[in-house]
């Protein structure tokens, strides 16, 4: 798939397109179409970088992320600080691809931020290169820890929570449901990461673990897994696994008779992986950032869903909502700063406030982690939409002291960020 540019509906309608550019994916230099955006009062536009998948196992992702990206421009009316703007989108096939990628967009097409990263991986090899070449990053879709954490740095800022603080905010419910928790969860570092999270939030609730199963990635048959946890009896399933391997998980779990009978949870989960489990099979307790269909969005979530399902047909996934947002969040920033250089960027977006219920979110100061509200879902008794499956739980947390304590100190974070 060729890299391309994104020009958003909202420009001046007397916009004149021309063409330049190149690429970089997977280390081979490739010729693209890149738009280059001249107003008739002769303004060169503002560029913002996107690196996101375009191929592979991530490009819906990649798509769902830049779809939203887009719709917070062309609410912008495809400027900002009064300048037309121009996205600018490059693949991720690869962490060193991404890197390449981000670099060119620094160094060629003079970006003055960029949002990328599909997955933990390439967002981590694109953060060193946001420090190096000294360009205003946001990650909207990666849970590694170390991205706020001990990897931090002044350039890179973090939209997604991490799975232990989504694991805080489903903990407490989970454990007033019954305290003796099974775990299932894959052998890799996401599914252990929620064996440990969770791990921890039934050891602070006084309960007991009845079992535990590493399982390898990519298992197509859990029978044996199954009848380990039936004859345990467990008042709650931790289900740390990927979605494939819930997929073929939750299907088994329905095919033994099992659904209904012990809650299974995981503290994250996107739409598609839920949308491909599949009805009849869907059960579950689930963590989310944020859902379409949840009566606390703000009026501004409410015009992203319109446009959203006016262009796609379809309600927004997480996915999409993430990329809205992260959009929404620099374009706030940089109209903070009042000003298009990096440094000023980044204090723009370390001030900004933006809407988001009860509670403002914000990325705080010292790491760089959007500070926000979280979401304990349940999947439906009876489905009867073709996308809505979930009903909100709770809303964590409810008062804004309890948002910093629900992130972490900074020495249970530890990022240690030097000054610019």
């Amino acid at each position: 798939m060729k890299d391309k540019e994104i020009s958003p509906l909202a420009i001046s309608r007397r916009s004149l397109l021309t063409t330049a550019g190149r690429a970089v994916a997977g280390g081979v230099a490739l010729s693209v179409g890149s738009p280059f955006i001249l107003s008739a009062r002769g303004e060169v536009p503002t560029k913002i970088g996107l690196v996101f998948a375009k191929q592979g196992t991530w490009t819906e992702q990649g798509e769902l992320l830049v779809n939203g990206a887009n719709i917070a421009l062309e609410q912008a009316k495809g400027q900002v600080l009064g300048r037309p703007v121009q996205l600018v989108w490059y693949d991720e096939p690869s962490p060193q691809a991404a890197q390449q990628n981000l670099q060119k967009l620094a160094e060629e097409e003079k970006v003055i931020a960029a949002l990328g990263g599909t997955n933990s991986g390439t967002a981590l090899a694109m953060s060193a290169v946001a420090k190096r070449v000294k360009i205003p990053f946001i990650t909207p879709n990666a849970a590694a820890r170390e991205i706020t954490g001990k990897e931090c740095n002044p350039y890179t800022f973090r939209v997604l929570t991490t799975t232990s603080v989504a694991s805080r905010a489903m903990g407490p419910y989970l454990a007033s449901l019954g305290k003796k928790w099974y775990f299932i969860c894959a052998s890799y570092a996401y599914g252990q990461d929620v064996y440990t999270e969770m791990k921890k939030q039934l050891e602070e609730a006084g309960g007991t673990e009845v079992g535990s199963d590493k399982t390898p990635l990519g298992t197509a048959d859990f029978s044996s897994f199954l009848l380990k946890i039936r004859q345990a009896k467990p008042d709650v399933i931790i289900a740390g696994l990927p979605g494939g391997d819930l997929s073929a998980f939750l299907k088994q779990f329905s095919d033994m008779g099992l659904k209904g009978k012990i809650p299974v949870a995981c503290p994250i989960i996107g739409d598609s992986d839920l949308w491909s489990i599949g009805q009849d099979a869907a059960t579950g307790i689930y963590g989310k950032p944020w859902h379409f269909s949840d009566p606390n969005n703000t009026a501004a979530d409410k015009s992203f869903i319109d446009a959203y399902q006016a262009k796609y047909k379809k309600p927004p996934a997480d996915k999409a909502w993430l990329g809205w947002f992260s959009m929404r969040s620099l374009l706030l920033g940089i109209e903070q700063a009042k000003a298009t250089d990096a440094a000023a960027i980044v204090r723009g977006l370390e001030t900004a406030r933006f809407e988001d219920g009860a509670i403002p979110a914000y990325y705080r100061e010292w790491d760089h982690q959007m500070l926000r509200r979280s979401l304990v879902l349940k999947v439906k008794d009876k489905i009867s939409d073709k996308w809505d499956w979930l009903d909100v739980l709770k809303v964590t947390p409810e008062r804004a002291a309890d948002l910093e304590p629900q992130f972490g100190t900074k020495d249970e974070v530890g990022c240690r960020m030097e000054a610019l």
